[in-house]
């Protein structure tokens, strides 16, 4: 079943279209990489997908029960967010406070899904270590574990190889794939087309050209 539906749908800034008519879908257990030039509307359209930013035309229509607040999100990391004095525990529980509404504490469910979390993603001996202490790639896994916390449906994740050294991104890919086998729906930002072409179901290429297929057929049209 489709988790989303997008038709017709541009996307841009002040009135202004970076991408427009896309029609996709994205089913439960796909693994969807959003590919294309720097500058081509990939995190504009994350974001737009996100509800992040409106469209500027066009549906972005939900389905099988999904929520917003259940849709886990990796942003792109910047040198503040790299630099947050808090606890690796205390950010992947604030992957909760979609969930929780007015509610101002975790509860015990919360918790231990944290920790199962953090397990998941190999940093449970750094649970109480402050975040900036870690590597690039721990920090990583850390938001992983914490976008995880939002969701067990779908994950939205851009650029998260981003700056890592080729082992930590091949263990980062394998990481994000096995969350797939377990059958958490993953759309990735990647520039990356051969790791893109590897994992991923499917392929959306934006920029001059548009194309959205299974990554076979890709494959036939990038030749």
């Amino acid at each position: 079943m489709a988790l989303l539906t997008i038709k017709n749908l541009s996307v841009g800034y002040d009135g202004q279209p970076i991408v427009s008519g896309l029609n996709f879908s994205v089913n439960a257990g796909d693994y969807l990489c959003i590919v294309g030039e720097n500058g081509s509307g990939k995190t504009t359209l994350m974001k737009t997908l996100l509800g992040l930013r409106e469209p500027l035309s066009g549906q972005i229509i939900p389905g099988d029960g999904l929520k917003r607040n259940e849709i886990g999100y990796l942003p792109q990391q910047t040198i503040v967010q790299k630099d947050f004095p808090a606890s690796v525990r205390e950010i992947v529980l604030s992957g909760f406070q979609g969930r929780t509404g007015l509610r101002p504490f975790y509860n015990r469910e919360e918790k231990q899904e944290a920790e199962e979390n953090m397990r998941r993603m190999g940093i449970a001996n750094h649970a109480d270590q402050c975040y900036r202490e870690l590597s690039g790639g721990q920090q990583q896994r850390v938001l992983l574990a914490r976008a995880l916390c939002a969701t067990r449906k779908i994950l939205l994740l851009d650029e998260p190889v981003s700056g890592l050294d080729p082992k930590v991104t091949e263990e980062l890919y394998k990481l994000i794939y096995s969350l797939n086998q377990e059958k958490i729906t993953i759309i990735m930002i990647s520039h990356d087309v051969a790791a893109a072409v590897q994992y991923a179901t499917h392929i959306l290429h934006i920029g001059n050209t548009v194309f959205f297929g299974t990554k076979d057929e890709w494959r036939v049209v990038a030749g």
